[in-house]
């Protein structure tokens, strides 16, 4: 159940309909007596375990993914609790573990998808897993309150990146770091973050839509073809005027399909209309 968890909430259920989908036709099947009694043993076998999986583990898969909703809720109150206006006693006054959740979600809010190692403790070794565009990250956590996180923490998490050929790390701590491991980290692919660059982190990302960005924007106009447009080559629809972005005729006016994007067809500015 913990390892669905760690799943968004829907792949939890889409597993649940799945292993109904695959046992329950094996837990229905009737047992073909063979030749062998020990193939007739195994038959029957596999039948009592698919009579009880196709029932418990949709079970347990819904549970994950229950799980796994609530810990996004949970997630989503710490980061908002972080972000108010006594942001430094909220992250203070945080578990390890609720720290941890909150360094995971500021990541996974960048485009990150986040694996959640469970730690060893508040000073365990990695705590966070980091992969995007075919690369790792890892991640310590730091919560410490009143001590500064030392040049020992930088160098044992450069020393676990280089044995697993991890990208770059990160050291994310509520308090502050000495300047040994600022010296450090300095020139290496490790970032520090400090408890206030969390903070500003946590809200250049949060999600928060005003009342007029909630209201459904309205459908953009269509293109209107000027008169003397001509047809286009490949669907015979006119033509509007548009100007390139870039490449090496960039700013120049061209001829484009009032289609586009379903139809890409283009003509020459010098094409009679």
């Amino acid at each position: 159940m913990d390892l669905v968890a760690m799943l968004p909430w829907w792949m939890g259920v889409a597993l649940a309909a799945l292993s109904y989908l695959v046992l329950h036709p094996i837990a229905i099947r009737p047992i073909t007596p063979p030749a062998d009694v020990n193939a007739m043993f195994l038959q029957a076998l596999w039948r009592t375990g698919a009579q009880f999986g196709q029932y418990l583990l949709p079970i347990i898969c819904l549970a994950g993914a229950g799980l796994s909703a609530w810990r996004r809720r949970e997630r989503g109150r710490l980061v908002n609790q972080a972000t108010g206006s006594e942001a430094a006693q909220a992250l203070d006054g945080m578990s390890w573990q609720q720290f941890e959740q909150l360094v995971g979600e500021g990541f996974r809010r960048q485009g990150y998808r986040v694996m959640e190692t469970g730690g060893g403790g508040a000073d365990g070794g990695v705590d966070l897993v980091l992969h995007r565009d075919g690369e790792t990250h890892l991640v310590q956590c730091k919560q410490w309150r009143a001590q500064r996180v030392g040049v020992e923490v930088v160098r044992e998490l450069y020393g676990v990146m280089a044995a697993k050929g991890a990208a770059g790390g990160f050291v994310v701590t509520s308090g502050r770091y000495t300047d040994a491991a600022r010296s450090f980290a300095s020139g290496r692919n490790v970032r520090l973050i400090d408890g206030p660059q969390l903070r500003a982190l946590l809200q250049q990302v949060q999600v928060a839509p005003s009342p007029r960005a909630a209201q459904p924007a309205p459908p953009p106009a269509a293109p209107v073809p000027p008169a003397s447009s001509p047809a286009c080559p490949v669907c015979s629809k006119a033509m509007v005027l548009r100007t390139a972005k870039r490449g090496a005729a960039a700013g120049q006016a061209f001829w484009g399909c009032s289609a586009y994007p379903s139809c890409r067809g283009t003509r020459a500015m010098d094409v009679p209309g």
